[in-house]
């Protein structure tokens, strides 16, 4: 395998892991955001205020988005799988 050959796969790689967990990290970004801006305006200091929407908000969007993630995840799975004859040279 050349190197410039594995550059690009690593590239494929670190890509696809970002356009996986992106809306999951955007979503727990945002819903923080909206609570510390509550707990801000209210004055209550509640830890768990701040984790139990996040964690719920993640899980949501976990179901909401299933069938596209784990399409994303085959059809990058096939790709690499295909190109296995062209690691091996």
């Amino acid at each position: 395998m050349s190197p410039d050959y594995f550059i690009d796969l690593l590239r494929k790689l670190l890509s696809q892991a970002v356009v996986v967990a992106a809306p999951f990290l955007l979503t727990a970004l945002l819903v923080g955001l909206l609570v510390s801006l509550f707990q801000t305006v209210t004055s209550i200091q509640e830890q768990t205020l701040s984790f139990v929407p996040k964690a719920l908000a993640v899980v949501g969007l976990l179901f909401f988005i299933l069938p596209w993630l784990v399409r994303t995840l085959m059809d990058f799975t096939v790709g690499m799988i295909g190109s296995l004859p062209e690691m091996a040279r």
